[in-house]
């Protein structure tokens, strides 16, 4: 109840200074305690259908289907997770996040930062109609993420459990990350921490977006595709 109440008004007060308070009246709860609520829950939170259906072809245009997933990194100081989302129609890769610990800020920080990326971009972009979708990994079940999806007015959509199948895109987007930049030749590279990984990924996702041909995208690259669809999408508005 007193994990609730702090969810309920955390916006308004702040989480702190709301366990403050219930703690000076007897109702001892640390900060630590929600985040882990929140992060974890135990409690089942309701599952988003899958609107995906293994469709990669059907998106026609960019910001109709985001997909997104994470991996790991073995590092001199431990594991290091990077999450993704990659736009399904022109397998850019929008958005990232390094972490040491993998709660719901690991994902939420990557689906921030493809929306800060189409932001950029163009200040008429809308996520009208947009699907973001993932496997059933407790980051992305958990409160905290079904919440900047709402917020964000995105639609959630989950692949069925235990099934890579239904998240395939992404599980290929990762799978060239990990042999191209994790793990070039025949044994892993020694990585020394997040900063040596974090530095690297940017660099790999600048490459990917903008040198790296995709035989999917008829050999172009991400960029290239979005442009591509930008020129038509232009030419039909001059043709009316």
């Amino acid at each position: 109840m007193k994990l609730c109440y702090i969810h309920a008004y955390r916006h308004r007060f702040g989480v702190e200074p709301i366990c403050a308070v219930l703690s000076e009246h007897g109702m001892k709860i640390a900060p630590g305690t929600y985040y882990k609520w929140v992060n974890c829950p135990v409690r089942p939170t309701p599952r988003h259908p899958d609107l995906v259906r293994r469709g990669w072809k059907t998106p026609n245009q960019p910001d109709a289907i985001w997909v997104a997933d994470f991996t790991y990194v073995w590092t001199a100081c431990g594991f290091c997770y990077v999450s993704f989302i990659t736009d399904v129609c022109s397998r850019r890769i929008l958005g990232w996040k390094t972490s040491m610990s993998k709660t719901s800020d690991l994902v939420t920080g990557a689906l921030a930062q493809a929306l800060a990326t189409r932001r950029r971009a163009s200040s008429e972009f809308t996520t009208q109609g947009l699907i973001h979708h993932s496997d059933a990994g407790s980051q992305y079940t958990a409160l905290a993420f079904t919440e900047e999806l709402t917020e964000a007015g995105i639609a959630g959509s989950i692949g069925t459990v235990g099934d890579a199948l239904d998240n395939a895109l992404m599980e290929s987007t990762i799978g060239l990350y990990k042999t191209e930049l994790i793990m070039p030749g025949a044994s892993d590279r020694n990585w020394a921490g997040l900063r040596e990984v974090e530095r690297e990924t940017a660099e790999w996702v600048r490459w990917y977006n903008h040198e790296r041909i995709h035989s999917s995208i008829d050999y172009l690259t991400p960029i290239e595709r979005e442009d591509m669809y930008a020129g038509t999408v232009a030419q039909r508005g001059e043709v009316a």
